[in-house]
């Protein structure tokens, strides 16, 4: 099997690592990418991708209009010819329904006598209106598809809603490195950050914004101050501030250890050193787009990487985690931090508990969400649409 792909996340190389193990079940992957992409944010820099090739697994940079924007990237006259020589027979583009890259691929396969099945993958979990000119490009663009790949079930829904009634497959863009994070102890992270040797540990991991649920998690905490326990916060973000003041008026200032940058080979030392990592997210319409308003959990790629170190989850039930976590750990309703408080009392008093969680979140993690895990489902998916 042929498989092209084409999206700006592969320009991140440890993000390839599903597509390379499809590479390795014996299909040809071509990896298309811009040529030139400014990813924003803390990167906010023109990155420019080299060429690579790994047996039938490469990456190819081609020429792009629009440098920082997902739905209007689009690839110049080298898509043309490489779809000339690869003849692809699956061909996915990871750019939402609005794509404008998307249309063009489609268009091409057509106008190129290609026979190759088209699909797209998207994040978006929010209801959002489209209106012209956009509404006649996502109609073409869902008229063309021939399976969608979603990563979470909100997704599924709303296109659904939008008019799409083709086979879908909801499941993660990237899956979790079972090499990187694995189960390990660690002791001397403990000492390096002096954490009393019977303190229970929470721990999140994330941006420090509204959305993510800190205050909750700071107030649930509070109601166990009789409780032997430390928070580990790794992350960084711009309610930091804020939250160091509500610590100090909560009086547990002193139970909190900051972490604010570390390296990503580091981040599964911090999550091993946790006794839960909690993820308190909460849906928000403070946020407005174009077509939409708000914001909610899409997926919560933390918890598979908990999960994989064998370290219990505590979510919140906003957006997808739900259903990343399944009946491996434990749900409270988002914003309310009693009950947030209960859960983490639960794991706190009976360990056996928070052993039999850890055990069954790490098997769901191996299960579901390894890279492998996740070429051998996108794989069967692809199977079923060419014997379609």
């Amino acid at each position: 099997m042929k498989v092209l792909v084409a999206s700006h996340s592969y320009i991140v190389d440890l993000n390839c690592e599903k597509l390379r193990e499809l590479a390795h079940m014996g299909h040809e992957v071509t990896v298309v990418v811009p040529k030139r992409w400014n990813p924003g944010g803390v990167q906010n820099r023109i990155v420019e991708p080299e060429p690579r090739q790994e047996g039938s697994f490469r990456i190819v940079p081609i020429a792009n209009f629009s440098q920082n924007n997902q739905g209007l990237l689009s690839f110049g006259w080298g898509i043309v010819d490489l779809l000339k020589t690869f003849k692809p027979d699956i061909i996915q583009v990871e750019q939402g329904s609005k794509s404008l890259g998307y249309a063009e691929l489609i268009t091409l396969n057509r106008l190129l006598g290609g026979n190759a099945k088209t699909l797209f993958f998207t994040w978006w979990n929010l209801p959002y209106e489209v209106k012209f000119p956009l509404s006649l490009l996502e109609g073409y663009n869902l008229r063309h598809t021939d399976g969608l790949v979603v990563g979470n079930q909100d997704g599924a829904n709303i296109l659904k809603d939008h008019g799409y009634h083709g086979p879908v497959r909801v499941m993660p863009q990237l899956g979790v490195d079972e090499g990187l994070f694995c189960p390990k102890e660690q002791p001397q992270l403990r000492q390096t950050l002096a954490i009393p040797d019977h303190d229970f540990i929470v721990g999140f991991v994330g941006r420090f914004v509204p959305e993510k649920g800190l205050v909750t998690l700071f107030k649930a905490l509070e109601t166990l101050v009789n409780v032997s326990w430390t928070l580990v916060l790794l992350g960084r973000g711009p309610l930091k501030e804020a939250l160091q003041n509500q610590a100090q008026a909560l009086g547990i200032a002193e139970r909190i250890r900051w972490i604010e940058s570390v390296s990503h080979d580091q981040v599964p030392d911090y999550i091993n050193l946790m006794d839960t990592l909690v993820l308190p997210s909460e849906t928000t319409y403070e946020f407005k787009t174009l077509t939409s308003v708000g914001w909610k959990e899409q997926f919560g790629h933390v918890l598979i990487e908990a999960m994989a170190c064998q370290v219990p989850v505590i979510g919140s039930d906003s957006g997808e985690i739900p259903y990343v976590i399944d009946d491996s750990g434990l749900i409270f309703p988002e914003g309310d931090p009693m009950a947030l408080a209960d859960r983490l009392s639960q794991l706190m008093q009976h360990p056996e508990q928070q052993q039999a969680l850890g055990k069954k979140g790490y098997d769901r993690a191996m299960k579901h969400y390894t890279n492998k895990a996740l070429a051998t489902e996108l794989l069967a998916f692809y199977e079923a649409l060419l014997t379609a």
